[in-house]
């Protein structure tokens, strides 16, 4: 019989698996004080825009953020993408003053593919400040999509 194993790695895989249209009224019902159930899914914040810094520009499915529990853990959860001409590591834009980090967070995301790079660092610093690092004169970042940005908060 096999053993079955709950990591966090796993937990982060349903947790981005999970559409938002299944996450829809009966959890966003549910007050964030609420009670988590064992491996349940519940919405601390929902979905809410991103400030962007002047020369980004939201893409078709604007940028916000959410953070969710899973199993007990806090995640912060980030969709949409925008575009830009970045050179160099660039503030893109700043959280909503709802949601606050207590650590630096980071993650990976897709970016154009130049010479073979199709990938960069967005990272959330405590003050809720945004930013997109790899950026270079040589290897220019035109768009970063977040729909894949997903991290830990504790």
């Amino acid at each position: 019989m096999p053993r079955i194993s709950t990591s966090r790695r796993s937990l982060l895989t349903a947790a981005v698996a999970v559409p938002a249209a299944t996450l829809g009224a009966p959890l966003l019902a549910t007050p964030a004080a609420a009670v988590d159930a064992p491996g349940g899914i519940n919405v601390v914040h929902d979905w809410q825009p991103l400030t962007l810094a002047s020369g980004v520009t939201a893409a078709v499915d604007v940028p916000a953020v959410r953070v969710v529990k899973i199993a007990g853990t806090d995640f912060l959860q980030m969709r949409g993408g925008f575009t830009g001409q970045f050179t160099a590591d660039t503030v893109i834009g700043s959280m909503p003053a709802t949601i606050t980090v207590p650590k630096v967070v980071r993650a990976v995301c897709p970016r154009n593919n130049s010479a073979g790079i199709n990938s960069c660092r967005v990272e959330v610093h405590t003050t809720g400040r945004i930013t997109v690092f790899g950026g270079t004169t040589a290897n220019d970042i035109t768009w970063v999509t977040l729909d894949s940005y997903s991290a830990v908060l504790a």
